[in-house]
């Protein structure tokens, strides 16, 4: 009975732990990316993402590099001839080694510069296993922080990821630079929005 109970015990603590974990709706013209957030082990990076989501801040970018078998990466530009840099809260703290997460298909991580403590408003989501290259201790000493992962929606980053790409001017915070892997065709971030919480299901007891 003691044993029962303990595993009870676990499996409402973890059950409540995976409750606190916020979602948000990523809402593209391609279709609908729900992400779960882990605030539990990467709560730097959650609490900076949620702070530009509560903003608006990604309403309206545009989803500028795309590599198919690599990811698909936005949050930091919004349309324009040509497409400018917005400008940004502070950089944070890179979490990618302490948080344990890795960079498994269906993952969201920040993008950020060759400084690990780089990464402000601009995100990637993995389309791929790229855990050995962006994982910290891989190819890359400090990794790519990861935060949270797809749970619905995934068949939309896939065709995201199938674009036709190329090279185009850009705007951003050093003047006029030309990037590659660019959409052919603009994939917006129409909004960012917290999911609802559903109201909890009461309980029948015996």
């Amino acid at each position: 009975m003691k044993w029962k109970l303990t595993l009870f015990l676990y499996s409402l603590l973890t059950f409540m732990v995976n409750a606190e974990n916020p979602k948000v709706i990523l809402t593209t013209n391609y279709g609908n990316i729900t992400i779960e957030l882990n605030a539990e082990k990467a709560p730097t990076t959650v609490k900076n993402f949620l702070k530009y989501v509560d903003s608006k801040y990604y309403d309206g970018t545009i989803f500028h590099r795309v590599i198919n078998n690599f990811m698909i990466q936005g949050g930091g530009f919004v349309d324009g001839d040509p497409p400018s840099q917005k400008p940004t809260n502070p950089p944070i703290k890179n979490e990618g080694k302490e948080s344990g997460l890795s960079n498994t298909r269906g993952t969201i991580s920040m993008a950020r510069m060759n400084d690990p403590n780089s990464a402000t408003s601009q995100f990637f989501i993995n389309v791929v296993d790229n855990s050995k290259s962006l994982d910290s201790g891989g190819n890359s000493p400090d990794g790519y922080a990861v935060f949270g992962k797809v749970v619905e929606g995934m068949e939309f980053v896939d065709k995201i990821k199938a674009v036709d790409t190329g090279s185009s001017q850009f705007k951003t915070s050093v003047g006029i630079s030309r990037m590659g892997d660019v959409p052919k065709k603009k994939v917006f971030i129409k909004t960012i929005t917290r999911e609802k919480k559903k109201p909890a299901k009461k309980s029948i007891t015996s």
